[in-house]
């Protein structure tokens, strides 16, 4: 029996070894794809950017052009920080909270049915920008990034890390 239960640890414990190879190219994906859709979005608001500022003017916000400039902004260059993994924890934490205002100010009563109607919630224009940067936000951006290539600390307490390193001489 002792033996049975070892054998089924080393069963679970190399599934998830190979499972985890999964993780990069899988944020790799997301990142893109998800990248993509923001600089696309971004894009398109920077283009339209009087439609926008009439939306936000709808939605009382202050300074409605100012506020249009920056959330186009923010989408467009947000979006090409996450699809190369460049900064992507920071970008990642703006992008959420932009996205948690967007449900706030645009869309607050798909926010508050989200256990009344989750279904409302999920349709919300906000919610798949917001899983996507939050995924990256709470993962990191994966092996497969700028961040990676460039030395920038992404995993558990990378940055608090990399502060705490001494330099030492060579």
């Amino acid at each position: 029996m002792n033996n049975l239960i070892t054998k089924l640890k080393q069963l679970y414990a190399s599934f998830f070894d190979i499972v985890s190879y999964l993780q990069s190219p899988f944020l790799l994906l997301v990142r893109l794809y998800w990248g993509w859709q923001l600089i696309e979005s971004g894009w398109g608001k920077l283009h339209h950017l009087d439609k926008v500022t009439d939306f936000f003017t709808s939605l009382n916000l202050p300074m409605p052009a100012q506020t249009a400039l920056a959330i186009s902004c923010l989408e467009f260059f947000g979006g090409i920080f996450l699809a190369v993994g460049l900064v992507s924890r920071l970008t990642a934490f703006v992008l959420t909270i932009n996205m948690l205002m967007a449900y706030i100010t645009a869309d607050r009563e798909a926010l508050f049915s989200i256990f009344s109607d989750p279904d409302k919630f999920y349709a919300a224009a906000p919610y798949t920008f917001l899983i996507a940067s939050f995924l990256v936000l709470i993962f990191g951006p994966g092996r497969i990034a700028l961040d990676s290539i460039l030395g920038i600390p992404t995993g558990p307490y990378g940055a608090r890390r990399a502060t705490l390193t001494p330099n030492l001489p060579s």
